[in-house]
């Protein structure tokens, strides 16, 4: 029983919804040109007094709701926007959704969080550590955004999306199969928020008036998603003994409308299999994968038994992906 099986699932959007004419208005740009460069209508901010725990609370109680009800042993949260610095937000989203004592702590891996973090969760049932692992991605990137950067402050959005895994076996419907995961430090300053931590608090340079925000170079990000995301995603199939014609939904990280076409067709995917709600909720970083596989599923667009391919990139630069069968859930979407 040493394989990590999908037992449940579910998420939460922040309350706000932010249109695109809300920004545009404000940035000097357009609906019209919003949508085209990243495929994006609206997306949904987080409220004052609510924090990325709160959403990930919602989510997960949402999916432990799912699997059934009952506790899980560990609890892994994908997240770049913590409540604080220190200490890490999972253990105070444990206790809130009452898993005392639960092994719990954080996953900082930008927008490949939450594959990253099933990887931990896997690993977590794989070593007999942990039986029932709840694993979540939140993230509330309005808090980090430059208000005036309109390369960056279209696209985010706020949200959670969360699964729950249990030891099963290999052949069973949701069993995660193998993963691939990467990384390229050479890539670091491509995301960054350059403030805030112990590189510029350590240094005699005074932080600049956007260090505090997240920045991307977006040109080099775009050509350097599809490709890592295509090789991860092809390595994934090769150790499950898949090919593209295998994969009935490609699952990636929800960046942008037009590397989720590129993707496909790098892969050879017809592109109605992408699996896709970036315009109605924008990139939710680590959120952005179980909130779209939950939109997905409550639509009725995954089905017991479709073989499912995930694959994200993000910040680090990382990315990874992992391959499954969808099984039958109980309970869906975020309403």
């Amino acid at each position: 029983m040493g394989t990590a099986v999908v037992t449940g699932i579910g998420s939460r959007l922040a309350s706000r919804a932010v249109p695109n004419a809300e920004l545009a208005a404000r940035l000097g740009s357009s609906d019209a040109w919003i949508r085209t460069r990243t495929g994006v209508s609206r997306r949904y901010f987080a409220e004052p007094g609510t924090a990325t725990s709160d959403l990930a609370v919602e989510a997960g109680a949402r999916a432990l709701k799912s699997a059934g009800g009952g506790p899980a042993d560990a609890v892994v949260l994908a997240t770049q926007t913590p409540d604080h610095p220190c200490p890490g937000t999972a253990p105070d989203v444990a206790a809130r959704l009452g898993l005392w004592q639960a092994a719990a702590f954080d996953v900082a891996a930008v927008c490949s969080g939450f594959v990253y973090a099933l990887a931990a969760g896997a690993g977590l049932i794989a070593a007999g550590i942990a039986g029932r692992v709840l694993v979540i991605g939140a993230d509330a990137f309005s808090s980090i955004l430059d208000p005036d950067d309109r390369t960056t402050s279209v696209i985010f959005g706020d949200g959670a999306g969360a699964v729950v895994l249990r030891g099963g076996e290999p052949a069973e419907p949701g069993a995660l199969g193998p993963f691939d995961l990467g990384s390229d430090g050479g890539g670091a300053g491509l995301i960054t928020v350059r403030a805030g931590g112990s590189r510029q608090r350590l240094s005699d340079a005074e932080p600049g008036p956007r260090d505090h925000y997240f920045a991307m170079e977006g040109k080099a990000v775009f050509w350097r998603a599809v490709q890592q995301m295509g090789q991860s995603s092809q390595a994934a199939l090769d150790r499950a003994g898949w090919t593209p014609a295998d994969v009935d939904h490609l699952v990636c990280h929800q960046a942008n409308q037009r590397i989720t076409d590129h993707l496909a067709d790098e892969l050879g995917l017809p592109r109605e299999r992408a699996v896709s709600n970036i315009a109605d909720v924008g990139n939710t970083a680590a959120a952005s994968i179980p909130l779209a596989l939950d939109h997905a599923h409550a639509a009725g667009v995954l089905r017991p038994g479709d073989r499912v391919l995930l694959t994200a990139f993000g910040g680090g630069l990382a990315w990874g992906s992992v391959t499954l069968r969808w099984p039958r859930l109980e309970g869906s979407g975020d309403e």
